[in-house]
């Protein structure tokens, strides 16, 4: 009888650790997945904005001497990230391709000005900023004209806005989410051995001693969980890169560090505080209490 009773115990043990690491992985490869979407979501918009153009025209009479001088003043700048100097034969050149025809033989000469491209570094892809830049260069005597796409950046950077502000907020939900599931399956999973923890503490045995099994029981759990968690992204990421090698997911060795330490941090985070506190209840129940 008691080895039949045993054998119940075990086996519901067993099957209680199992719904605990199910459910720390469920939970972990969904932090995975949005963080991955964070992570990627400010690299792609980095490349977008790293595609805007702010165009310094030249003035006519700027010997090539002091256009290589600016040219190589301005690619020493912290906010620059190429720069690009397009003669205005270049220019003629490029023009007469789009338009389909030779616009030179109408006007006789090239109205066009040498110009350099600057190709700015994400952070100072901003209105403000990039207006502070036009600012500044408007006052150099070499510079005719500074031009960009004032209404292209402002509705990309409000659009970036926005998409981050969401996200940051689907990601504190999806957290709170993933620390309330982690928490009740380990409270439960702790709840089954409440009796032993008052055993242990009626015949003299402190809370931390008390404790200390049951947390890294948890801790064992939760990198398992996370384990779990990492394997399945990975399969995830390997698909996804097969069929959107755009994304170059596989390749990004930056993003994917950031992604498997956070989750074996949100793992052992969650884990030892859950784990913490739920012990500590029971520690703190009287015997009568445990009942209920």
């Amino acid at each position: 009888m008691t080895t039949s009773f045993d054998s119940f115990q075990k086996r519901r043990l067993q099957s209680s650790y199992v719904s605990v690491v199910v459910s720390i992985a469920l939970v972990l490869f969904m932090i995975g997945v949005l963080g991955l979407v964070l992570l990627k979501s400010t690299k792609v918009a980095n490349h977008f904005k790293e595609k805007v153009v702010m165009t310094l025209f030249l003035k006519d009479d700027v010997a090539d001497k002091n256009i290589e001088t600016l040219k190589e003043s301005i690619q020493k700048e912290t906010f620059v990230n190429k720069v690009v100097y397009i003669p205005k034969e270049e220019a003629a050149k490029a023009y007469k391709k789009d338009l389909g025809e030779d616009f030179l033989q109408f006007l006789g000469d090239n109205p066009l000005k040498n110009g350099i491209d600057i190709y700015l570094k994400a952070d100072y892809v901003t209105p403000e900023k990039m207006s502070e830049l036009e600012t500044t260069y408007e006052k150099n005597s070499f510079i005719a004209e500074v031009n960009y796409d004032k209404p292209l950046v402002e509705l990309l950077t409000k659009n970036i806005q926005r998409i981050s502000f969401w996200l940051l907020v689907l990601s504190g939900f999806f957290g709170l989410v993933a620390i309330i599931l982690i928490n009740s399956s380990i409270r439960l999973s702790i709840y089954s051995k409440r009796f032993n923890i008052k055993t242990m503490q009626m015949v003299g045995a402190t809370k931390s001693f008390i404790r200390r099994p049951f947390i890294w029981q948890s801790i064992r759990l939760g990198m398992l969980g996370a384990f779990i968690a990492i394997s399945g992204l990975s399969i995830l990421i390997y698909y996804v890169d097969k069929y959107i090698p755009t994304l170059e997911l596989l390749t990004d060795y930056v993003a994917l560090s950031y992604v498997a330490g956070g989750i074996i941090l949100v793992a052992f985070f969650i884990t030892w505080i859950s784990t913490f506190f739920a012990t500590q209840r029971f520690l703190n129940l009287q015997t009568n209490d445990l009942y209920y």
